[in-house]
């Protein structure tokens, strides 16, 4: 059955013209614990967290987001790691792997809320891997979440010093 949701998934993305995946819009504003209203007085003081990813099986999920958290400390990014924790904004990523014959192809999209749940801005982009074996995340190697988490952490840090 999961290869089947996964095979019906793959099929939906490539039948979208190439588009990156676009997740659902939020249904209103995030009022969970954690929410902060107030914007940051400065980039330096900006705090982000990381929803856990949708799309991604644990493992790629849990690799990239130590990953992430690796290259935010050594950009001098603050990432709040405790659940419930306040940050200033909450980003919510959304991953998706597909397979040709030679090669998979992961998409990913990371939408950054503030406290009331109004995205500020998106993340999108795509890393091609060569060789696959039926599923396309076992092409996905290490390599590749440090490329995805380093455009993130840098694209979050040139869209904070664009504020």
């Amino acid at each position: 059955m999961l290869r089947w949701s996964l095979a019906a998934l793959a099929a939906v993305a490539v039948s979208a013209c190439q588009q990156l995946p676009e997740p659902p819009e939020p249904l209103g504003p995030y009022t969970g614990p954690g929410t902060s209203l107030s914007a940051p007085a400065s980039p330096s003081e900006a705090t982000f967290a990381f929803e856990p990813f949708t799309g991604a099986p644990g493992n790629i999920a849990d690799d990239l987001s130590r990953l992430i958290g690796n290259e935010a400390q050594k950009q001098g990014l603050t990432l709040v790691r405790r659940v419930g924790a306040s940050a200033t904004y909450r980003v919510n990523g959304y991953l998706t792997s597909t397979g040709e014959p030679s090669s998979a192809t992961v998409f990913y999209v990371f939408d950054v809320v503030d406290g009331s749940g109004n995205r500020r801005t998106r993340i999108t982009g795509s890393e091609t891997v060569a060789g696959t074996a039926g599923d396309p995340w076992v092409a996905v190697e290490s390599t590749t979440l440090e490329r995805i988490a380093n455009r993130t952490v840098v694209e979050l840090k040139a869209w904070l010093n664009r504020q």
